[in-house]
């Protein structure tokens, strides 16, 4: 069941964005006044769907968009604001909104915006959100994922003599075709270079994503002390030494607390220069769904910013529920 969360200082606009959504929608309707209680209720998961008015008190969407995006919570969401000003949308599409929708919103164009994001399935009526793993074991997941981030940023920090900014990782089931929807915090008009690398062991089995924003290479060829001019072939030796650190590094991070041992596949450049949409669609990957960490990092003083998605396939879930299963225990 998807839940939707209204934030709107007017009870009157809750009122109205509740009627317009589809009548089909299975979905549970919670509603907040402004951008703080939105919050609260998005980290209570009450709001794989979040539709957002622009003025409000306390916090308003510009501001509750902001922490979103610095929290890495997993919504997606939609303003619906009688600020119609073009740059009032492309602020709010620059903090991570999918869409923007103006004042006031027909059931029509709200049915046809959640279509047009993949969020209102007309076959199935619903969206794959934080709550489709259990509580439980998705607080698992992150734990060892956490772990697994500390590990590979304490790596790369001894690497490059640098402090490394590790947020809290997401962890979800969802659709293949829904990995874009993880990366809401990189620019969509950001150019990126991404490399992935599959790996195999003991009944698990996936692939790594490192994807790398193109705005990176110039501080990180400072960081690594690479001189001269940074033509593609050295920002693809930069992409392919970042990406061996972090990936190693997370997946024997993963692997110790799993007790086994990953087999790596050779890496693969999946693009330079490319939208985040673009490298995700040279992945080939043919699976339906996948287990999906996102770990964001980021390092202090620098611009450099990049993402490690470790898929795992949603066969390889039932050996590592056994394999962890000491954590679940009361």
């Amino acid at each position: 069941m998807l839940s939707v969360l209204i934030c709107d200082d007017s009870m009157v606009a809750r009122k109205q964005v509740a009627k317009c959504l589809p009548q089909d929608l299975k979905s549970s309707i919670h509603f907040a006044k402004h951008g703080g209680e939105a919050l609260d209720a998005i980290c209570a998961n009450k709001g794989d769907l979040l539709l957002l008015d622009l003025n409000m008190p306390v916090m308003d969407g510009y501001e509750t968009l902001s922490h979103i995006k610095q929290q890495n919570l997993l919504t997606k969401t939609i303003v619906i604001s009688g600020d119609i000003q073009p740059e009032a949308r492309q602020r709010v599409i620059n903090l991570g909104a999918l869409d923007f929708i103006k004042k006031p919103v027909s059931a029509d164009e709200l049915q046809a915006v959640l279509e047009k994001h993949h969020i209102l399935n007309k076959q199935t009526a619903s969206v794959l959100g934080p709550n489709s793993l259990d509580e439980q074991i998705r607080d698992c997941y992150q734990e060892v994922a956490n772990v697994a981030m500390g590990q590979a940023g304490n790596h790369l920090a001894r690497a490059l003599n640098v402090f490394v900014s590790l947020p809290i990782p997401n962890v979800n089931l969802i659709e293949v075709s829904e990995l874009h929807m993880m990366l809401s915090d990189v620019d969509a008009n950001e150019s990126t270079s991404g490399v992935c690398q599959g790996f195999l062991g003991d009944g698990i089995s996936g692939e790594a994503l490192f994807i790398l924003s193109d705005s990176s290479f110039h501080d990180l060829a400072k960081i690594m002390q690479v001189e001269g001019d940074l033509d593609d072939q050295r920002q693809l030796e930069l992409l392919m030494d970042a990406a061996s650190i972090l990936i190693g590094t997370c997946l024997g991070g993963i692997a110790s607390q799993l007790d086994m041992k990953f087999r790596q596949g050779h890496p693969v450049v999946l693009g330079q220069h490319q939208s985040v949409q673009e490298l995700i669609n040279a992945n080939k990957s043919t699976w339906r769904k996948t287990l999906a960490i996102e770990l964001s990092y980021g390092i202090e003083g620098f611009n450099v910013h990049c993402d490690l998605i470790l898929l795992f396939t949603e066969d390889s879930m039932d050996m590592m529920n056994v394999k962890l299963s000491h954590l679940l225990e009361d």
